[in-house]
């Protein structure tokens, strides 16, 4: 069987609960002080883990053999994705962690964090199913009023119903302003007619839920053009009587998409209002006087969190690439140590060049999950902590990192499936083997949530100007505090040494961007926006796996080698400084090519790329 969950334990997990991270800040918050603990973390992973390796990855496998289908204007998905949405909805591992309702039992952000990504290294085309439930479901809690609440929320918690996210269209894609999706007032209040379509709508039809709930942009008739003017809508695809019954809606799915990866994800055209009886309820207020409408403000106060999830799924893709390769490494049995070239042969993991490739694929897993896992922190901290000024240090934390931990993991995960399918050799390019599978399915999460391109815009023209530029200088400046407090450190001074440049270099290129601006030079900013999020990424990295490394350094040394936890705790330290030595020096690279300005994209004729 080619799908292979490769996840040996939840030791890292562990490590970043309950030795790195303060997480009993967020265990002591009254929503979760009388069911868990720092304690409880191994037994709450380590049964999912299991769980996932037994129930999990072999749906994986259905979606790769029995991909979704599409024949008289209905999709048909793997056979075991039903049942599986249904089973994991309610048992609590999906939108049921919203929390809605009296009797809700809600898990800490980073603790749900971690069962997601495994879940998703699991079977990536699943996931959506569960995480746009999720989001929308999160819209609805949000924005909605009590009354849709109560309609469409115990449904969409406990599996009955699905939900998605419907923006796309085929005239607009990452420019959401342009769409043509029209909303009618209707004699009800607050309920609109609906007139357009979508695509590119990740779980926009299914065979194994009674109804889908679209959460759908339109522009109601006489709102502004642009995304000013853009409302929300709940677009259920059967609509719900007063008395809960199911009535057509007049919403067809015209078709699925041919995909790359992912095939028992179901990726669907939608057609709203073919026969003008689609029928919709607006989320929270219609437009203004002004033609001004809060549809993308409401979409967009949900976004961070969905491309934070995104990165998740990078992450989880990246991680099982990497483990997959490691194991197969260890049994792979071909040529002789350059050392000892009349010796034995000896499995590949003992090669140099193999080694490199699991140490720099183990590197930036803990790196990426670091960077991810300390932001759902934040999520908490944001969410319940009684100060307001802590959870504004938070959301002002999160607003910062967003693009970093979005755009890092989802770019990172292509180079990262690459080096596993290399380290198979000619077997990893075989399907019979699970990297190959995974390379397909990783890519589209750079698309997804925004490119990655526009995380780059969004970080340089929107979070580095927040609130005059406040918010951005105080996370640098926690950055470079970091980096001076431990230049000294017993162990790590080269590291710092060589971090503490990075920091250096960020300033740099933002005073050459800020340069550039001044003299009129618009276009060097998205010219150079992508290479300047990954240098920012990088340095937040360096910044969590340094702090890691120094508390298992320390770790290590007062269990001693003996120890079972020994050669975790090494390897840590060794993940740090492989992660300081390779890849941090791509920031001050970055930072030379940025300051000498070359504009060589720009003013190369267009003709020229004809030849």
């Amino acid at each position: 069987m080619a799908s292979n969950f490769a996840y040996l334990n939840t030791r890292d997990f562990e490590f970043i609960a309950q030795e790195w991270l303060p997480t009993e800040i967020v265990f002591a918050y009254e929503d979760f002080a009388d069911y868990y603990s720092k304690d409880d973390v191994k037994s709450i992973l380590e049964p999912f883990r299991k769980m996932v390796k037994e129930i999990i990855e072999p749906s994986n496998e259905d979606g790769n053999a029995n991909p979704c289908s599409f024949a008289n204007g209905k999709v048909t998905t793997p056979p075991t994705f039903g049942p599986l949405f249904h089973k994991l909805q309610q048992d609590g591992w999906g939108t049921a962690n919203i929390g809605f309702g009296e009797d809700a039992l809600t898990m800490p952000q980073f603790l749900f964090a971690f069962c997601t990504e495994m879940l998703a290294a699991g079977n990536p085309a699943f996931m959506p199913y569960i995480g746009l439930t999720t989001g929308s479901a999160e819209l609805i809690e949000a924005f909605a009023s009590e009354e849709l609440k109560e309609k469409f929320l115990p449904k969409m918690m406990d599996g009955t119903w699905a939900g998605t996210m419907c923006l796309t269209e085929a005239t607009a894609g990452s420019d959401v302003g342009d769409i043509l999706s029209k909303a009618y007032p209707t004699d009800v209040p607050g309920v609109y007619k609906i007139k357009g379509s979508k695509i590119f709508i990740t779980g926009g039809d299914n065979d194994f839920t009674e109804n889908i709930i679209h959460l759908y942009l339109a522009r109601v008739e006489g709102a502004r053009e642009g995304t000013s003017g853009i409302s929300l809508f709940i677009v259920p695809k059967y609509w719900v009587e007063d008395d809960g019954t199911l009535t057509d809606n007049d919403v067809q799915c015209t078709g699925i998409e041919h995909k790359m990866g992912q095939f028992g994800s179901a990726t669907a055209s939608l057609a709203m209002g073919e026969n003008n009886n689609c029928r919709a309820y607006l989320i929270g207020d219609p437009p203004g006087e002004d033609g001004k409408a809060k549809g993308m403000a409401q979409m967009f106060q949900c976004m961070n969190f969905a491309r934070l999830g995104t990165g998740l799924l990078g992450l989880a893709c990246s991680a099982n690439a990497v483990y997959n390769a490691r194991d197969y490494t260890k049994e792979r049995i071909q040529g002789r140590p350059l050392t000892d070239m009349k010796g034995p042969r000896v499995p590949i993991i003992q090669h140099p060049d193999i080694r490199r490739t699991l140490l720099n694929g183990k590197a930036l897993v803990e790196v990426m999950r670091a960077m991810i896992m300390k932001t759902f922190f934040m999520f908490d901290i944001r969410a319940k902590d009684p100060d307001p000024e802590k959870r504004q240090a938070a959301n002002d934390f999160i607003e910062i990192v967003t693009p970093m931990t979005k755009a890092y993991p989802t770019d990172e995960v292509w180079n990262l499936c690459c080096e596993a399918i290399q380290a198979y050799g000619g077997y990893g390019f075989c399907e019979e083997y699970p990297v190959s599978q995974i390379a397909r399915d990783c890519k589209i999460y750079s698309i997804w949530e925004g490119t990655n391109y526009i995380q780059s815009l969004d970080y340089i023209g929107r979070k580095w100007t927040m609130k005059k530029g406040s918010v951005y200088a105080k996370w640098y400046a926690e950055v470079k505090a970091f980096a001076d407090a431990n230049k000294n450190a017993a162990g790590f001074e080269k590291e710092f040494e060589k971090f503490g440049k990075a920091v250096d270099a960020l300033a740099e290129l933002q005073s050459a961007i800020i340069g550039f601006m001044g003299a009129g030079k618009i276009d060097m900013m998205p010219l150079y926006s992508r290479r300047i999020l990954t240098a920012s990424s990088i340095v937040y990295g360096a910044w969590c796996i340094l702090e890691q490394a120094m508390i298992a350094q320390k770790r290590a040394e007062e269990v001693g080698p003996e120890h079972y936890d020994y050669e975790f705790y090494t390897g840590k330290v060794y993940s740090a400084r492989y992660y300081l030595y390779n890849v941090v020096p791509q920031v001050w690279t970055i930072a030379d090519i940025v300051k000498e300005g070359d504009a060589s994209a720009l003013e190369i004729p267009a003709g020229a790329f004809d030849y």
